[in-house]
Parts: structure tokens; C-alpha cells; sequence
């Protein structure tokens, strides 16, 4: 009786250690290679130009480097940014099939904070948004990309306190393709 108990013991211990093999390789897995995005159509890629590690100049000196990957299955378009001042910031691109516009949310490391909204114009990326400055006046914000050649992108933020009336560059910046990425 004892060997029989032993050996249905022992069966159910393998059983156990094979299915739990298996559902941690499917978990593996899952983890390795996310869902792709489900976003109809291929609006969800059309900012795909500005993904890369780059370079970025202004005025042919260096301002920063920024590292712009696809994640969350290629739906979002998320940006590393390192000044070369030592400033960072982050943002997420991407596009919402609900208002069938692009967003983008920027964060950085001195609490600032920018939200977009825009769309592919003959081209290039452009959003528009607006944010306060410190005693409460509105600033509405451009903010464009434009795919220069295979190796370069050109980024342009424009500002405005006159309700858009006059527009000031805030950065225009030149993106360069690191080699090999």
C-alpha cells in the first residue's frame, strides 16, 4: 500500500513540476516578445522616422543625446533625452485611435512637464499644446519634426505669449544619426 501511495506521490509531484515548467517558459516567452500594437491601419507608425540613437546639434554645437525606441508592442514611441548640461527628460509618443491624433506627454528631471497633440502634415510630425508659465499666462507651444534625409531629423519648438500672434524659437535642434544605430 505504502509503495502505491509513493508512486501516485511521486506521479503527482512530476506532473506538478512539468506544468509549472511549462507555464513559466509560456511567461518567458510572453515576456520576450510583447503583443503587437492592434491599432488598425498604420497611423501608429508614421513618427517611426525619428526612431534612433542620435546626436543632436544646435547651431552645429552639441546639445544632448537622445535615444528614441518602440515599446509597448511598436505603439508608443518613447524618448531618452540627455542635455549636455546634464539634463534628461522623457517623453511618450504615440498615436490615439480615439481622437485619431498624435500625443505626446514630455517629462523632465526639473518637474517640467508638456503635453501635445498632433498629426503627420506633408511629412513631418506636428503637435501643438499649450502649458502655463509660473504667474499663470498661457503659452501655446508648436513643436515639429522634420525627417531631413535618411540620417537626419530636424526638431523646431516655437513659442508664444501673444495668444500666437508671434511665435519665438525655444530650440531648433539637429538630429544625426549615431553610426550603426
Amino acid at each position: 500500500m505504502k509503495t502505491v501511495h509513493m508512486g501516485r506521490l511521486s506521479l503527482t509531484i512530476a506532473i506538478l513540476l512539468l506544468t509549472t515548467m511549462d507555464l513559466s517558459a509560456q511567461t518567458s516567452q510572453n515576456a520576450a516578445s510583447p503583443k503587437p500594437c492592434t491599432i488598425e491601419g498604420s497611423k501608429h507608425r508614421q513618427f517611426d522616422f525619428w526612431v534612433g540613437d542620435w546626436d543632436v546639434k544646435v547651431g552645429g554645437k552639441q546639445a544632448g543625446t537622445n535615444e528614441v525606441k518602440l515599446i509597448l508592442g511598436d505603439c508608443v514611441v518613447f524618448e531618452n533625452w540627455t542635455g549636455a548640461g546634464g539634463t534628461s527628460g522623457k517623453s511618450f509618443n504615440f498615436f490615439n485611435r480615439n481622437t485619431g491624433k498624435w500625443h505626446q506627454t514630455w517629462v523632465d528631471d526639473r518637474g517640467g512637464a508638456l503635453e501635445f497633440q498632433g498629426e503627420l502634415i506633408d511629412g513631418a510630425m506636428r503637435f501643438r499644446g499649450e502649458t502655463r508659465d509660473a504667474k499663470g499666462a498661457l503659452i501655446m507651444q508648436k513643436l515639429s519634426f522634420f525627417p531631413l534625409a535618411e540620417k537626419q531629423v530636424r526638431q523646431l519648438w516655437e513659442s508664444s505669449t501673444d495668444e500666437g500672434k508671434t511665435w519665438s524659437t525655444v530650440f531648433d535642434g539637429i538630429y544625426i544619426r549615431k553610426s550603426g544605430k
